[in-house]
């Protein structure tokens, strides 16, 4: 591979002086998961699997009990491949189709709508700029049940420069550093790091495949946000992890050109949002049906006749579907732009996607924060666990900046300038 032999110039040597150990492979799935060839195959499925993993949300939120079992039968359910091209064995389905099977996990679980998102995003950098014999051998693995986390932020700094290297020592390509908010590494069996290599004068980064239970790997399942509590969005630490050049993916070089990879990850964001929105809605209507009063000056005897609870409930309605359609049209334009990438057809994905977070930020919040206003004081009572609906979509919104979206949006519109090729957008 081209960046591999560039990586193999290096002259870094190990501080230690001491023999690293070989590559470690990853470990073998619990199941081979069921094979899914078609959108509608899939979409049946998730509403499924959705009805499933509605039963014990409450609990499992409550108690921060970590869905080992529900992860395992959702990627049994044969999900987790749907992108998988056709060409490689998998459904390849639409953007569209993985959108709502997002959403519809979500609604019931935020949580597990959630984690296999950085699955789906390494399949797309993988799609992107992976060799022939990359894609044969992680496509592969994925249909046979491997989950892919994620190892991509940091913190402890203001700025977004990667302190993860990726370095030589003693003739073997290695890891080190530390990562926050890896959403799913705690459930998967390859962990997608993005480290940088100093390549003479320039640093360049990478998307590095390490599996789970490679030597130098330490998981910590710190997270402790009030939303999302069960995703597994702790931290990772990479002690000089030895990895295998065929495992390493350009990142910086699949944004040099135009490429889907940002708006195919940011659309998955918008419908884990109006998931969690439609989740809220779901629980609100038959909670106003079974429990709610109305406002003594409607002068009706049920709440669900409240002329003014009527009104809020429809604006809910309607910006949730409202959220649902720009994610559809964005969606298309996704697809498109992932059979033709070029600057026009990126941006315009890009910019409708952008469009579809807007709005399902907004829808998301609005029907987590209505739920109480509509149904009443009784409904903050902690038996009923509708706070999760609050705190997970405020917490996953938080993931990009909605006030740049609207910054790309209006410079698109206004003066014709695309938007930056980067995951947040």
């Amino acid at each position: 591979m081209t960046q591999t032999n560039t990586l193999e110039q290096q002259a870094i040597s190990s501080a230690t002086g001491a023999r690293i150990a070989a590559p470690v492979a990853p470990a073998a799935p619990a199941s081979i998961p069921a094979l899914i060839t078609s959108d509608a195959q899939a979409l049946a499925r998730a509403r499924e699997l959705a009805q499933d993993f509605s039963l014990n949300d409450r609990l499992r939120d409550r108690d921060r009990l970590l869905p080992w079992a529900e992860v395992e039968q959702y990627s049994a359910s044969g999900l987790w491949g749907i992108t998988v091209p056709r060409e490689y064995g998998g459904a390849g389905v639409s953007s569209w189709t993985l959108s709502q099977i997002i959403a519809l996990v979500s609604a019931a679980d935020g949580s597990l709508g959630h984690i296999p998102q950085n699955h789906f995003y390494a399949l797309e950098v993988l799609r992107v700029g992976g060799t022939e014999a990359q894609k044969r051998f992680f496509y592969d693995r994925v249909l046979k049940g491997d989950r892919f986390g994620n190892a991509l932020a940091e913190i402890g700094h203001k700025d977004y420069k990667r302190r993860t290297t990726l370095t030589r020592e003693n003739g073997q390509h290695v890891v080190t550093g530390k990562k926050f908010y890896c959403t799913g590494a705690l459930f998967s069996h390859w962990i997608p790091v993005l480290a940088v290599a100093q390549e003479g004068a320039d640093e360049t980064s990478y998307l590095i495949f390490i599996p789970r239970t490679a030597a130098g790997v330490d998981i910590t399942d710190d997270w402790d946000g009030f939303g999302q509590r069960v995703t597994g969005s702790g931290s990772v630490q990479f002690d000089h992890v030895v990895i295998d050049p065929e495992w390493i993916l350009p990142f910086k070089a699949s944004f040099d050109t135009p490429t889907t990879i940002g708006p195919f990850a940011q659309i998955i964001h918008c419908a884990i949002d109006v998931g969690i929105g439609h989740g809220a809605l779901q629980a609100t209507l038959p909670y106003l049906r079974q429990h709610a009063r109305p406002w003594i000056d409607a002068n009706v005897e049920r709440a669900t006749d409240d002329p003014l609870l009527l009104q809020q409930v429809g604006d809910v309605h309607v910006r949730l579907r409202a959220a649902d359609a720009l994610i559809r049209r964005a969606a298309r334009l996704v697809d498109a732009a992932q059979r033709n990438p070029d600057a026009n057809s990126v941006a315009e994905a890009s910019v409708a996607v952008a469009e579809a977070k807007v709005l399902s930020t907004s829808a998301g919040l609005l029907a987590a924060s209505k739920l109480f206003e509509l149904a009443g004081t009784a409904a903050t009572d902690a038996s009923h666990g509708f706070d999760r609906y609050w705190r997970n979509v405020r917490t996953h919104t938080l993931h990009d900046p909605v006030r740049w979206k609207y910054h790309a949006i209006g410079n698109y519109a206004l003066n014709g300038k695309k938007p930056p090729r980067h995951g947040a957008i």
